[in-house]
């Protein structure tokens, strides 16, 4: 079994960590287009195997995807996080450039591989990933909602003094302020969480949760790396074992929820095939309000994409 990622920044190389040590996969393979980088993190993750006792390979390569060949499942991570006085556009062209040509050059090399997109802005990029793939979108798809549902339940663990296992969620939408926790669908062992926590604190949780990529870039000056990299590292590990998890993941819509040709973060079934259910939730009026405007808010971007597409 071969899993490669692509992009060995800090959570890039997180995530082959995280799958080294938890033995996933026979091969982890790391593309950088930085010379050394990913050889060099690769070796540094190679080097602890006799410490934490795993068998897992690690190797790094610059740029060369002919290393990549016949990977099972690939995580991309590679994109420039946005700066001062870049627009919302201009993240997109760029980050859109980097994705499209790694996309090309592993399903080149190999083109049966199931594509994690990790990169942001995440519902954007994962269509853009889809675009330059051209294959079944079941084995295309973002990684956003595990990472922030495990933000919602650590924050939840926090105020109710238990312990994060205890606690499981649901959360729809895309990657960012528009996404949408569901309370409704949140127990603690199996208790609704409403019966444990005022309306007033979950609210408060509810919107630290939408907030949560923010409030570490205000901590550390740069987006976080071990919650992504470990989200996505648990994504391929259901894939690859064929766990047929459970979990909120940036899909391709056809009609599921009233949506069409949108990716947006739902309920699905992963296994080996990828994608191998959507899962329909039955809605409230408010909660299918709030995902038509957070999936609004994706198809604004996604028609930046396609009009960035059409004339260039």
């Amino acid at each position: 079994m071969k899993v490669t990622v692509v992009g060995a920044g800090n959570v890039g190389a997180t995530c082959a960590n995280v799958l080294a040590q938890r033995e996933i996969a026979n091969q982890i393979v790391l593309v950088d287009i930085k010379e050394g980088i990913a050889e060099g993190k690769a070796l540094d993750i190679w080097q602890t195997a006799p410490i934490n006792l795993y068998d897992s390979r690690t190797v790094g390569s610059t740029n060369d995807y002919a290393k990549t060949a016949d990977s099972d499942v690939v995580v991309i991570t590679s994109g420039l996080p946005r700066k001062p006085g870049m627009s919302r556009d201009d993240l997109i062209a760029t980050n859109a450039g980097i994705v499209k040509s790694v996309t090309e050059n592993i399903v080149k090399y190999s083109p049966n591989a199931i594509i994690i997109v990790v990169s942001n802005p995440l519902d954007v990029m994962t269509y853009c990933a889809y675009l330059a793939a051209k294959t079944d979108p079941n084995k295309v798809f973002g990684m956003a909602g595990i990472l922030d549902t495990a933000r919602y339940r650590a924050f939840l663990a926090e105020a109710l003094d238990c312990s994060p296992k205890d606690i499981q969620a649901v959360l729809m939408g895309g990657h960012g302020d528009t996404m949408v926790p569901l309370p409704r669908y949140t127990t603690v062992g199996g208790i609704p969480v409403t019966e444990l926590i005022d309306a007033e604190r979950l609210d408060a949780i509810v919107d630290r949760t939408k907030k949560g990529g923010a409030e570490l870039v205000n901590l550390m000056g740069t987006s976080a790396w071990y919650a992504p990299g470990a989200a996505a590292a648990q994504m391929v590990e259901a894939i690859v074992r064929d766990q047929k998890r459970i979990f909120p993941v940036c899909a391709w819509l056809t009609g599921q929820y009233g949506l069409n040709n949108v990716y947006v973060g739902v309920p699905v079934k992963l296994g080996k095939n990828g994608i191998e259910q959507i899962i329909e939730l039955q809605l409230n009026a408010e909660e299918k309000a709030l995902l038509n405007a957070s999936a609004g808010a994706v198809k604004e971007l996604m028609d930046v994409l396609d009009n960035m597409n059409a004339t260039a």
